[in-house]
């Protein structure tokens, strides 16, 4: 009999499987989906959801070129030490030199403070 508790054969214990938390992946690859747009069978479903994400697609387009224009114009602001020139921006965002100038100038406006018209 061992002299203290430490000593102690431990109990046998049985080993269990591990818990799977996801399914293995099949030997073939699952068909592309384009938000489950496929699978609509009525065509005025198809119709009314295609077109609620067409909306919100170029909704979202809008204000991504709204952020593209704040952030050019930021990066132009002569008052930054590190300011782009124009041509830089250009290159950097793959714009043509001119839309360079035209975001700047829009992200301009969009950082200018709102004027209420009385």
């Amino acid at each position: 009999m061992p002299d203290s508790p430490a000593e102690a054969p431990e109990p046998t214990r049985r080993k269990r499987p591990a818990q799977l938390l996801f399914e293995p992946q099949s030997a073939e690859p699952e068909p592309e989906r384009f938000f489950d747009l496929e699978s609509i069978d009525d065509p005025a479903e198809l119709l009314r959801r295609s077109t609620e994400l067409a909306l919100a697609f170029r909704a979202a387009a809008e204000r991504a070129t709204d952020f593209q224009a704040v952030a050019a114009a930021q990066l132009a602001d002569p008052r930054r030490f590190d300011a782009l020139p124009n041509t830089e921006i250009a290159e950097r965002a793959d714009w043509t030199p001119d839309y360079a100038d035209k975001m700047i100038e829009y992200g301009r406006d969009l950082l200018q403070p709102r004027r209420h018209e009385d």
